[in-house]
């Protein structure tokens, strides 16, 4: 097993507590127990644990700047603690016993290997109606089936929940209201092994009845794990965006705009896709529909918009009827939107790598 954190301490009631902690996490750490040692060690280690006791003498190293390094106490002298954390380069602060659970969660994520990313494909709907959440699963079950490890996020709190889209609201499974709140580094193995899935598509939606207000560290540290966890995320964001929704705007490698073939909804999308240009590059128009009165074809809405045509969706009458049903798994295997799905899918050139992670 090779040696993921660093532990720099010499006060035995934080050095305990962390080695019991990476032990829970199934973590090999190295414990120093002086400032030399540490700055000596600072380099290798994912994460560096440094207790109170020993920051000043670590901070007179002067050791570089780097990410994952946490600084551990059992005080709550907040104002200078957080003062010591600065000096010594932490970005983040452990209070024991109270964050115990975030810090097994830390030590976990550093014995992951660090290589491997996978791709983020946001989908929008330029209105209400779109079809931005069936177009979501949609993706998500073609890319499951062709092997990859597939992560679906539902971004819109109000939207009547992605897991109800493909039937498994039943299924047990942790939702947003389990990650809310949290702060730092998730396990991307703890978040794939949290969330239910149908085959090797997860999916991350909400508690029905329980509005839950997602934190921007929360949403971030999230979409975080999840691009080390799967080969592809996938967030159905809505119009009026949210900690999540903007937060996987910025990350995403391309997005898909979802336009209805009607001439108030390419206006309302005009003003969307000014706004989308500032997050990616990658930004695409997906059509929904026909024109009511053959006037406004795809091509056109696509000039208008100044976006690549990247598809259109058919309305196709076995997909409505099986949301009601339970579920469009079945309905999706084939027609015009799967023939879309796998179409896209090639185009934003995935690299499966979390099964090999996981291996490790």
């Amino acid at each position: 097993m090779t040696i993921a954190a660093m532990i720099a301490s010499n006060d035995p009631s934080i050095t305990d507590d962390l080695l019991r902690l990476a032990a829970a996490a199934d973590v090999e750490t190295e414990l120093v127990r002086d400032a030399d040692k540490a700055r000596q060690g600072w380099h290798w280690p994912s994460l560096i644990l440094v207790g109170d006791d020993l920051a000043e003498a670590v901070t007179t190293q002067a050791p570089p700047r780097r990410p994952g390094v946490v600084m551990v106490a059992r005080t709550d002298d907040t104002e200078d603690l957080y003062r010591r954390a600065i000096e010594v380069g932490a970005q983040d602060v452990a209070r024991l016993p109270d964050d115990e659970t975030w810090l097994i969660d830390a030590l976990a994520s550093a014995a992951e290997p660090a290589d491997g990313w996978g791709g983020t494909v946001c989908v929008m709907g330029a209105r209400g109606g779109a079809g931005a959440s069936v177009l979501s699963a949609a993706l998500g079950l073609t890319a499951a089936r062709s092997g990859l490890r597939t992560l679906l996020i539902d971004g819109d709190p109000i939207g009547g929940g992605l897991d109800l889209v493909l039937g498994l609201e039943d299924q047990p499974g942790a939702r947003w209201p389990h990650f809310a709140d949290r702060r730092g580094r998730l396990s991307a193995a703890n978040l794939y092994e949290a969330l239910p899935r149908l085959g090797d598509l997860s999916v991350l939606s909400w508690v029905r009845g329980t509005p839950t207000a997602v934190t921007r560290e929360a949403a971030q540290s999230l979409l975080d794990a999840a691009a080390r966890a799967f080969d592809l995320v996938l967030v159905d964001v809505p119009r009026h965006q949210g900690e999540i929704g903007r937060s996987a705007l910025h990350v995403a490698d391309a997005i898909l705009l979802l336009v209805p073939a009607e001439v108030r909804a390419v206006m309302a999308a005009d003003e969307l896709v000014a706004a989308l240009r500032n997050d990616v590059t990658d930004l695409r128009l997906v059509v929904s529909g026909h024109s009511p009165g053959g006037g406004i074809t795809p091509e056109v809405m696509a000039q208008a918009l100044d976006l690549p045509l990247a598809g259109v969706v058919e309305r196709e009458r076995k997909i409505a009827a099986s949301l009601e049903e339970g579920g469009i798994a079945r309905a999706l295997r084939r027609g015009p939107l799967a023939d879309l799905c796998e179409r896209l899918l090639p185009t934003f050139n995935l690299q499966p790598h979390a099964q090999e992670a996981e291996a490790a």
